[in-house]
């Protein structure tokens, strides 16, 4: 029997260690989680953590290993399995045997659903109750997913000594082979672009193309921000005969982590995109993926199989959830930062906890601390800020670099350093030293605070998990990283489970603060992006940048006219629509005063 949803969010992936155990959390209530695979070390502490937890045996796996990060994550997913599904059957039993945890259950699913509704008919009949209640909730109910993110970027080369391993020991295609040898018949998401190699590496494994029966055992799901780069992510999949199984669409800058900021191209024109095109996405990708397939005489289904869109980034109320659901078609929609504030769903220490629920909207900002150098939503007063601030006060500025997972630039190393380590920036700042004369002093300070901002993400973005575990952390102290969205502004306290479903099914508000709508917050942080742009440039303006410019400035004009009208006719926000529509204008005003220079 296929699996029918039971809930029509999702819990994306957040951080290293924020989802890192979230489907043993809240998969029994059939919600859907990721769990991060970039951080071995972190997975074979988790693994030590609930093994002893839940009496299971337990041998460490060490770096001596030969495929040491592959077997690390093969081995915790399928202890979460286990443990996943042993919650599930404890879970059963629970709503047979009580029927004030059924009516507790209910609670939390949408109003909408057909499995509450075939529920709360067994209760009004109240006839052989415990042996249909039994057999209602054997066919109808299922655990969440247990998905995983690879961030596709993050596939460092590794080296025994001097020596090159082979590209299958990379850091993404282990985590990816970590998975495919797992147990779990679930989706890996694939974020931050694409990564041919990796691509072509999921031919390796059986259980991501489909059998006889035209079933897919593992799926695949791409983030991506928008049509463009769906078709040809997906296409480029499809001639090796893999089906992606779900876009998972993401607002560029209105999220939690790294941030890739579109071409000026607004969440609700992407998402309308995705609406229209639906159709040809599939069938293109369907007709690439059978001609493949027949290449490898391997199975292939007639028709296509099914695909999901799914939207996430920002949302933060019942009726944008509904809205979404219902204006674009989208399957599911991503509730992330929030979940932050939900000590059942996400694993985070007390004291960051309090730091979030204390944040005001100047708070939140997009940094450029991650070594990635892409720009990343973090929050201002964290431990690791403290932490890296006195270090560069001291004289001592970066990281010790002890897990290398962003080691990835080649500049003065070929097996690749981190530029948030010392030592990177030791030579850096040794380097501008010797240019001190040449610069003026605000030049000389912009400059060394280009080097010295780097976080050490990979250590910062796992504390949490050990400091709320209380296990052991070793090494430097980095403290806490934290990446949540601009979003969380708005959510000022510690919730349950149960009341943060309320909020986004049936608008028992948990929110304390006047909060704008999700498409006004984009837009805003799209302008702003936009200033931001072209009043840092340095050196003269290229015709390649203002055609970029131009391009960006038209698609958000483009997009704030899609709103005006969307607005205009949309049964939806009615409280605040005449708000929203100011706003829109205003955004529009501030937007045409920006100037774009020339060119010369």
């Amino acid at each position: 029997m296929a699996k029918i949803p039971l809930h029509t969010f999702h819990i994306p992936v957040m951080g290293l260690a924020y989802t890192i155990d979230s489907p043993i959390r809240v998969a029994q209530y059939g919600i859907s989680s990721v769990i991060a695979l970039a951080d071995d070390d972190l997975i074979e502490k988790m693994r030590n953590f609930y093994s002893t937890k839940f009496n299971f045996p337990y041998e460490e796996i060490t770096q001596k290993f030969q495929d040491y990060r592959a077997e690390r994550i093969t081995s915790y997913l399928n202890l979460v399995d286990k443990i996943v599904k042993e919650k599930f059957e404890s879970f059963k039993a629970e709503l047979t045997e009580s029927k004030t945890a059924l009516e507790n259950f209910m609670s939390m699913l949408p109003n909408t659903s057909d499995i509450k509704k075939g529920f709360q008919n067994l209760l009004d009949d109240g006839i052989a109750f415990k042996e249909n209640i039994q057999n209602y909730i054997e066919t109808h109910l299922f655990p969440g997913e247990v998905d995983v993110n690879i961030m596709t970027k993050l596939d460092k080369d590794n080296f025994i000594k001097n020596e090159q391993l082979p590209i299958e020991f990379n850091d993404a295609h282990a985590a990816l082979r970590g998975f495919a040898n797992s147990n779990l018949e679930s989706s890996v998401v694939l974020s931050a672009g694409m990564n041919p190699r990796l691509f072509g590496y999921f031919e390796n494994f059986k259980d991501f193309f489909p059998n006889e029966k035209n079933v897919l055992k593992k799926k695949i799901i791409l983030k991506v921000s928008d049509f463009r780069s769906a078709m040809i992510q997906g296409n480029f999949l499809a001639k090796k005969g893999l089906w992606v199984s779900e876009y998972r669409i993401e607002s560029g800058l209105n999220c939690g982590g790294h941030a890739f900021a579109t071409d000026g191209l607004l969440l609700g024109t992407i998402l309308e995109e995705f609406k229209q095109k639906k159709e040809q996405l599939i069938q293109s990708a369907h007709d690439l993926m059978i001609k493949a397939l027949e290449a490898k005489n391997q199975p292939f289904p007639e028709n296509p199989l099914e695909l999901k869109i799914t939207v996430q980034g920002g949302v933060g109320t019942a009726e944008e959830h509904e809205f979404l659901l219902d204006q674009y078609k989208v399957d599911s929609v991503g509730w992330g930062s929030p979940f932050l504030l939900v000590p059942e769903a996400t694993s985070v220490d007390q004291e960051t906890r309090n730091l979030l629920m204390n944040a005001k909207e100047d708070d939140f900002y997009l940094s450029n601390i991650s070594p990635l150098g892409v720009p990343f939503n973090t929050l201002k007063g964290t431990t690791n800020e403290f932490l890296k601030q006195k270090r560069i006060q001291e004289n001592k500025a970066g990281s010790s670099c002890p897990k290398k997972f962003l080691a990835l630039s080649k500049e003065y190393d070929p097996h690749g350093i981190c530029t948030a380590s010392k030592k990177y920036q030791d030579i850096k700042l040794e380097e501008l030293e010797s240019k001190k004369d040449s610069l003026s002093p605000e030049e000389f300070k912009k400059s060394k605070i280009k080097i010295t901002e780097k976080s050490c993400l990979c250590v910062g973005l796992a504390n949490a998990s050990y400091l709320e575990n209380d296990i052991k952390i070793k090494g430097q102290a980095q403290g806490v990283v934290i990446c949540p969205g601009p979003n969380l502004a708005y959510f000022d306290k510690e919730v349950s489970l149960k009341e943060m479903i309320q909020h986004i099914y049936q608008d028992k508000s948990i929110l304390k603060t006047d909060r704008p709508n999700l498409f006004v917050k984009e837009l805003k942080m799209y302008v702003d992006y936009f200033r931001n742009e072209i009043e840092t440039i340095s050196g003269e303006v290229t015709a390649i940048q203002l055609k970029k410019w131009n391009s960006f400035k038209t698609n958000i004009l483009e997009g704030i006219e899609y709103y005006q009208n969307l607005f205009s006719s949309t049964f939806y926000f009615k409280k605040e629509v005449e708000k929203i529509k100011n706003q829109f204008d205003f955004y529009k005003s501030e937007l045409n005063a920006i100037q774009i220079p020339e060119s010369k």
